[in-house]
């Protein structure tokens, strides 16, 4: 994927989810199609951390229940980084698990920044947010 597309709304409602849970990190998933986030699926944080993220399964398979029936692809998953960094962690990296575009929201001298990325066999590059 080379960008994913989301809406100025969507992009505000990540923020404020993310920094209502601050300074735990927070989660999500990102559905669509063609690259354009149509849905946004909020999922409790297990680890109940400022440094990991496990997200609840049972949120998890609700949420691609609903993609799959509703004919969209799970496009993203968003994390927060509640004290940055603005990229991925070595966790982040070695975790990935799905070919989608991770969306890392980090906050950075008080204001929340969003940066997208696609993690593959270890290797990671950049992924442009088109914010429309």
């Amino acid at each position: 994927m080379q960008s994913l597309i989301l809406s100025k709304e969507q992009l505000q409602e990540m923020t404020a989810y993310v920094n209502s849970h601050a300074p735990l990190e927070s989660c999500g998933l990102l559905a669509g199609r063609d690259s354009q986030v149509q849905k946004i699926f909020f999922v409790q944080n297990q680890a109940q951390s400022p440094v990991r993220y496990v997200m609840d399964p049972i949120e998890q398979l609700q949420a691609f229940e609903w993609i799959e029936s509703n004919g969209m692809d799970l496009l993203g998953i968003f994390h927060s980084h509640p004290t940055g960094p603005e990229t991925v962690s070595p966790t982040d990296i070695a975790e990935a698990a799905y070919a989608v575009t991770y969306v890392i929201l980090a906050r950075v001298d008080g204001e929340w920044r969003a940066n997208g990325f696609w993690i593959e066999s270890g290797l990671v590059r950049e992924v442009a947010l088109q914010v429309t």
